[in-house]
């Protein structure tokens, strides 16, 4: 170290200097966090007006004999006891599982192969233009949609009768089906959203490394399954989170496509069951239990989605 350097280093801070180190909050970062409560204030007071304090009102509910007249009345647990043991819930949660259970992978394989085929064309945006309408058309316009298609006189059991001169099935009034056409109207209408989320991550697949695939005889299926999967893992995790949650939450196109739950309660979800306990008979105690019990569901499946993450999601290092 040169005798130069030193006494460089021996001199006193200026007082700018002693003024940064002894006030670490000078006025601009004081202006600067006033701005930033200012511009996060209107989310924060939305946040606890719309999602906090409902939701601990409901929670409170959950524990009363409430049908929205008069004081709480606190019984404890009986509102969940008589939840577990009510064939209906039981059933809406079934529905619900079953729901779950056939639209997210179904949903998710078709998302993944429409995005791989649409990014081997040319005019990517008027494809994915047209999967991406069902998006933002409104669910109520596309269950009655679905419902003119799916009656017994519509297009696709018309469609089946003439075509294979055969009764076309009640689609909407067998309780055998009618659960099955609310997955294939829910995958229909979710397809859009998601082949758009898979496109943006095969972004990441490097177009050298599916040509040296193939340049070593890797099939196309071999490529997909061995390369494009594995990097779209963390896309399908997040996207397998995503869905599973608004599965559970299904509610729109169980109300308008069928009427009130369908034949037997075939459609009856969580949601139509809390809705039915609490806005159409006022036991809204009942309700706000039912409500507790979808949240917990909810997490447990995401706790255990999160549980088997590492087993086959691969980031990039």
């Amino acid at each position: 170290m040169s005798v130069a350097t030193r006494k460089e280093e021996l001199k006193p801070r200026s007082s700018t200097s002693r003024a940064f180190a002894v006030n670490p909050d000078p006025r601009w970062r004081k202006r600067d966090r006033a701005w930033a409560a200012f511009f996060l204030a209107p989310q924060a007071c939305g946040i606890l007006l719309f999602t906090i304090l409902p939701f601990g009102f409901a929670f409170i509910l959950a524990f009363t004999d409430w049908n929205g007249f008069g004081p709480l009345k606190f019984i404890g647990f009986d509102n969940f006891k008589s939840q577990i043991s009510d064939p209906l819930f039981l059933r809406a949660v079934l529905n619900t599982l079953i729901i779950a259970a056939v639209t997210v992978p179904i949903g998710l394989f078709l998302a993944i192969v429409v995005a791989v085929l649409i990014n081997k064309l040319k005019n990517k945006t008027v494809y994915m233009i047209l999967f991406f309408a069902p998006v933002v058309t409104s669910s109520v316009a596309v269950a009655l949609i679905w419902q003119q298609l799916l009656r017994q006189d519509g297009m696709i059991s018309s469609a089946i009768s003439t075509l294979f001169n055969l009764t076309p099935p009640d689609w909407l009034g067998n309780p055998k089906l009618t659960l099955f056409a609310v997955c294939a109207v829910t995958i229909w209408s979710s397809l859009g959203l998601n082949v758009v989320i898979f496109q943006a991550g095969l972004q990441n697949v490097s177009p050298s490394v599916i040509e040296a695939a193939s340049i070593d005889g890797a099939s196309s299926v071999r490529t997909f399954r061995s390369i494009i999967l594995p990097i779209l893992s963390p896309t399908i995790f997040f996207q397998s989170v995503i869905a599973f949650i608004s599965s559970l939450q299904t509610f729109d196109i169980v109300f308008v496509l069928v009427k009130n739950a369908g034949p037997e309660n075939a459609t009856r979800t969580i949601v139509y069951h809390i809705y039915d306990l609490g806005i159409q008979k006022g036991q809204f105690g009942v309700s706000s239990a039912a409500a507790i019990f979808l949240m917990l569901l909810a997490v447990v499946i995401t706790v255990v989605q999160f549980g088997f993450e590492k087993k086959w999601v691969h980031y990039e290092r």
